[in-house]
């Protein structure tokens, strides 16, 4: 007899929940977060366990990893992509766990992609960097509009990432102003340190694969932005379309339309916001070196406006990337 399982995990329990090819009960129980506990409660079940879903949550890594290096088969489920029917009147851990494991058995579980472990060590340092690239320009705007707002000066970016601490009391009579600006210079510094040190560090240890290597012939996309959409496409042969990817890449627009009018807007962030940062670091770079995107860029601007025209170039780029690789 085949048995499905449904994990609900949460970040301290999990509830579990093992139904028979009638939706029929076996067992059903919520568990402590310990890998051990979790694998001698399966242990009865093994050989009759076709598959385990567990739900996509913020920590599913170590469960997902356990149970696999366990010889158990793991479906990874996409809880923003699984309806639930609304006339229900109460549901808890143990129907949401009962859902997982009836969506399998009937085999319309909506699944993720189960990250390979030995790439994703890199790919979340990736990532980690990215963090620390938003939060330097973050303070590199915020001193720009200090100097504007107090100096009536536009210091471009590219003067400020020149500062240094000292210089804060040169740019300021005020001592509480100075104070403010030499703690963003020394922040921009110390960041800058940061994104330094976790590149030397990726780039020995991470060599793209054929099929990425040609993205470097994209102009735009450097070896940082390649590295970057690599470790986030993992296998680009889960993307059966290119719209596919261009959507996961949240290059798209997410409108909801009825009768040619706008009615609102679907799940925008659905989606890969690492991959959408890098191709807009991407667009932002192609149009500055290549003049056909520039005139693309402009053309776009004049009818939108510059976020808009932005996008717009990323998804040529997107598009253009899967092609490709």
């Amino acid at each position: 007899m085949e048995l499905y399982a449904g994990i609900d995990l949460h970040s301290n329990n999990n509830y579990i929940q093992i139904i028979d090819g009638q939706d029929r009960t076996t067992f059903s129980k919520r568990l402590p977060n310990n890998m051990e506990h979790i694998l001698t409660v399966l242990a009865p079940f093994k050989d009759q366990l076709k598959t385990i879903a567990v739900e996509s949550t913020f920590n599913w890594y170590w469960l997902v990893d356990g149970l696999v290096d366990n010889g158990y088969k793991v479906r990874l489920a996409n809880p923003s992509a699984i309806k639930q029917y609304e006339g229900l009147k109460h549901t808890d851990d143990k129907y949401d766990a009962f859902l997982l494991a009836h969506l399998q058995r009937l085999d319309i579980l909506p699944t993720g992609y189960i990250y390979p472990k030995k790439d994703r060590g890199l790919r979340d340092l990736l990532r980690r960097r990215t963090k620390y690239v938003e939060q330097k320009t973050s303070h590199i705007l915020s001193l720009q509009s200090m100097i504007s707002r107090n100096l009536g000066i536009k210091m471009p970016s590219s003067e400020i990432k020149k500062l240094k601490p000292g210089d804060a009391h040169d740019l300021f009579n005020d001592d509480n102003l100075a104070l403010m600006a030499k703690c963003n210079i020394e922040t921009i510094d110390f960041l800058k340190t940061i994104i330094k040190q976790i590149e030397k560090v990726v780039k020995p240890k991470a060599k793209l694969r054929k099929e990425y290597e040609m993205l470097l012939t994209i102009t735009g996309i450097g070896i940082i932005l390649a590295l970057t959409i690599m470790f986030e496409v993992g296998d680009i042969g889960r993307f059966e379309k290119v719209g596919n990817y261009s959507s996961y890449s949240r290059c798209v627009d997410s409108n909801r339309l009825s009768n040619g009018k706008k009615k609102g807007e679907n799940n925008k962030k659905n989606g890969n916001r690492h991959l959408a940062w890098a191709y807009v670091e991407a667009a932002n770079f192609m149009r500055r070196f290549c003049p056909l995107a520039n005139a693309f860029y402009q053309r776009k601007t004049a009818k939108q406006n510059s976020i808009v025209a932005t996008k717009a170039l990323s998804n040529k780029i997107c598009r253009a990337s899967y092609f490709v690789m």
